[in-house]
């Protein structure tokens, strides 16, 4: 059996700065993922664990240690004691770095619903290390990840929303993405982060975009041109906006 796979690599170059992903058949009939990197491809299943494995009988090593814990909390009646050591955060990160590489690959598929189940369990993961990790360094390694995550979670529910023609309910996605990144610097600590973080400028960036979208209801434009017109000092101009405004209003408005 030959295991070159120099003919595979060949039809399908490499394109640097790009994720390349595609959908195949495997031979057990059951959907593929493959993401192209720059020495090779990865292949993922679709569902369940990427690399296809049981750990310990269970769909995922982290479904195994929460059992662990559900069964701890049997016992002892609650989660005090309950611990996971280096080992054990260490194959769950290796664990959540394979649905990282799966949900790259689903957004560049536009399979969002797979993004939003696959970003929420990594987050789950950081959750779950986070609370129940030993080591300090191990509880908090994974936080540095979590804008990233809820940036990608917020994009796959938002696209997943415009897809359906419901832009309103993709700019509320992108706006709840940004409070949660905002509010995980706030909780760090780290507020100079809410103006630097590459993640919120995608995501506000996105929420301009379809903003842009959404069509403004007639009182929304008088008071954009209210307060141009204030702006401008346009004085004249402004009191007879206040006027249609509060007209619009059935002069209910109060100035």
């Amino acid at each position: 059996m030959n295991l070159d796979i120099g003919n595979i690599l060949a039809n399908w170059p490499y394109e640097p700065g790009q994720v390349t992903a595609r959908r195949i058949r495997g031979r057990d009939g059951k959907d593929k993922i493959q993401l192209r990197l720059d020495l090779g491809i990865l292949q993922m299943e679709a569902r369940g664990r990427p690399d296809g494995r049981r750990p310990h009988g269970c769909r995922s090593l982290l479904n195994y240690y929460r059992k662990q814990l559900e069964r701890f909390r049997e016992r002892h009646g609650n989660d005090k004691g309950f611990s996971l050591d280096e080992r054990a955060c260490e194959l769950l990160r290796t664990e959540g770095m394979m649905y990282y590489h799966r949900y790259l690959a689903e957004f560049v598929l536009g399979d969002f619903e797979a993004v939003v189940r696959d970003t929420r369990r990594n987050l789950c993961l950081t959750d779950f290390c986070n609370a129940y990790a030993q080591e300090t360094s191990d509880r908090y390694v994974l936080e540095q990840y979590r804008p990233y995550v809820l940036m990608m979670n917020a994009r796959a529910r938002s696209q997943r929303s415009l897809r359906d023609r419901r832009p309103k309910a993709a700019l509320a996605a992108v706006r709840e993405g940004i409070e949660e990144i905002e509010d995980f610097f706030h909780r760090f600590g780290e507020e100079k982060m809410t103006t630097k973080s590459n993640e919120l400028a995608v995501l506000r960036a996105m929420a301009g975009e379809i903003e842009a979208r959404i069509p403004k209801h007639p009182l929304e434009k008088l008071h954009d041109a209210l307060e141009q017109a204030v702006s401008e000092e346009r004085y004249e101009e402004a009191a007879a906006i206040r006027d249609k405004i509060s007209r619009a209003r059935g002069n209910r408005a109060r100035w």
